[in-house]
């Protein structure tokens, strides 16, 4: 079992129609599933991206 060490939470954002009609929505954050020092980990991929280089 990945442990999940991301404090990111999903963004709540209105979407918009032709009309203004507001729709709720959510935008999740891009978790991926690493090993960290021989344990698996969610962390998400722009945490990712600065770990390796």
């Amino acid at each position: 079992m990945a442990v999940n060490i991301s404090k990111k939470k999903p963004l709540t954002i209105n979407k918009r129609s032709k009309a203004c009609n507001a729709t709720k929505s959510k935008q999740k954050p891009n978790l991926q599933k690493k090993v960290i020092d021989g344990k698996s980990v969610l962390i998400t991929a722009r945490e990712a991206k600065k770990r390796v280089a």
